[in-house]
């Protein structure tokens, strides 16, 4: 008797693409010093963490205000992930950088400890 392998095809799911293009946004209120600390640290974090797979658009409030109510701008400085969805928003200088990752969905939370 003869025995045969059965042979299943090959998965047909699309290939992920090796980088994600990760598109930021940060609002800001002229060229205060806390919004120029909020560029200087992104610009820091995404250097370190993003090379090459980012942009960032710089959107001045006291130019444009307006612009404020598309991504429902509460507080400046906010910066905002467009892309990859889903959109993530973080409020302030940038200065905490953990949180800046984590907020970006970079890293993973740290898992909290529980008290008894």
């Amino acid at each position: 008797m003869k025995k045969t392998k059965s042979v299943k095809p090959a998965s047909r799911r699309a290939p992920e693409p090796a980088e994600k293009s990760w598109q930021l946004r940060l609002y800001v209120a002229g060229q205060t010093p806390k919004s120029l600390t909020a560029f200087a640290n992104l610009k820091q974090i995404c250097e370190e963490h993003l090379q090459g797979i980012y942009s960032i658009e710089v959107i001045d409030l006291v130019v444009s205000p307006q612009l404020s109510k598309g991504d429902q701008i509460l507080a400046i400085p906010t910066l905002v992930r467009r892309l990859p969805e889903p959109v993530r928003k973080i409020i302030g200088d940038l200065s905490d950088t953990e949180r800046v990752l984590v907020g970006l969905d970079l890293r993973p939370a740290p898992l909290r400890s529980r008290q008894p």
